[in-house]
């Protein structure tokens, strides 16, 4: 099930039919009370919360910030912003949201978005029961697991697939556009995506993480 919360119901129309199309159900909500509600009625059936950002209080950043502090720190989130700025991007980000979409935007690009986020939230193959390890971080894909010397840390989907990533990867550099493209699966975006989730992961995994700035090329994994 997919969350949308928006106070647009014109907005909350045109993504429900886009994701029910690809054959996903769908919750809607018009304010953030009402999502705070769904999410502690139904969090265990909702797969993705699409939160807008400037919906009646919680807004969809405070949401974000629940959620993250919350029971289910995992699921996915995707914040629905008007706001162009940069900083104010940077903003939902560093709130713990695994992507964003800027307004206007075309529901069939975020119905592309919820989709690139739900196939990394679900492992599928060999790959997804490989335990990958490097020091005391050890990796369990099929778990969507990650832990430092056998205590989980919590990471949002985004900063999984980071981390995963990396760890099959070491000391490969990647540019932010390499990553952007491999881990996100986007053609194009905000850089600042790439550059806030490093930040995130190294504070999570503190004096464990190995991750390298190569200046002028990217990042590595240990170099």
């Amino acid at each position: 099930m997919i969350l949308i919360a928006d106070d647009d119901p014109v907005v909350r129309e045109v993504v429900r039919r886009y994701l029910e199309r690809d054959g996903l159900s769908v919750l809607e909500t018009g304010d953030g009370a009402s999502a705070a509600a769904a999410l502690a009625e139904h969090g265990a059936e909702i797969e993705l919360a699409v939160l807008d950002v400037m919906m009646p209080a919680p807004d969809g950043i405070e949401l974000c910030k629940s959620v993250r502090s919350g029971p289910r720190p995992d699921t996915p989130i995707i914040l629905l912003t008007a706001l162009g700025d940069e900083d104010d991007r940077v903003i939902g980000l560093e709130a713990g949201a695994d992507d964003y979409v800027t307004k206007p935007f075309s529901p069939r690009e975020l119905a592309l978005r919820v989709a690139s986020v739900l196939r990394r939230a679900r492992p599928q193959g060999d790959a997804a029961r490989e335990v990958l390890r490097d020091g005391m971080i050890e990796v369990r894909p099929a778990a969507r697991l990650a832990l430092i010397d056998g205590a989980a840390v919590e990471l949002t989907p985004r900063e999984f697939d980071l981390l995963e990533f990396l760890l099959r990867h070491p000391r490969e550099v990647f540019s932010r556009e390499d990553l952007l493209a491999k881990v996100w699966g986007w053609e194009f975006g905000d850089l600042s995506t790439v550059t806030v989730h490093i930040k995130r992961l190294r504070a999570k995994l503190a004096d464990h993480h190995r991750i390298e700035t190569v200046w002028g090329r990217g990042y590595a994994w240990g170099r």
